[in-house]
């Protein structure tokens, strides 16, 4: 059986990186199936995001990969969070000034791995060989 990858890249968060990377640590190296549960749960708001993403890229390795998958094997295999583009906005102050601040975004990248669904026919065939040995 090999090993068959896809990823997803999500751009422009409004989140900050490091509450976003907080909530990815929950989900990494973990199947698709069991981190789409826990994200469901995770009361944070950038918990959204990240379940996105985690589902953009499973669905991105079922519909586009050539041979089929199995949907149990796939896991996690990469995800991290980077920064993304910072805003400058200001906010009114006391006596007529205006005071800078960012809004800052963040990029979420994640890569899924999933195994190749065996036919049961060459399955059988591959046991047969090994019998006649």
């Amino acid at each position: 059986m090999t090993t068959h990858f896809a990823h997803a890249y999500e751009k422009g968060i409004d989140s900050q990186p490091r509450k976003t990377s907080v909530v990815a640590s929950l989900v990494r190296d973990r199947y698709v199936a069991d981190a789409v549960v826990i994200l469901e749960n995770t009361p944070r708001r950038a918990a959204r995001a990240v379940l996105k993403a985690v589902e953009s890229a499973n669905a991105n390795l079922i519909n586009n990969s050539k041979v089929s998958i199995d949907p149990k094997t796939i896991r996690i295999a990469r995800i991290f969070v980077t920064s993304g583009t910072r805003m400058r906005r200001y906010v009114p102050a006391s006596r007529g000034r205006a005071l800078p601040y960012e809004k800052i975004s963040s990029n979420i990248f994640v890569e899924v791995a999933g195994e190749e669904k065996v036919k049961k026919a060459a399955e059988e065939k591959v046991e047969a060989k090994k019998e006649k040995k």
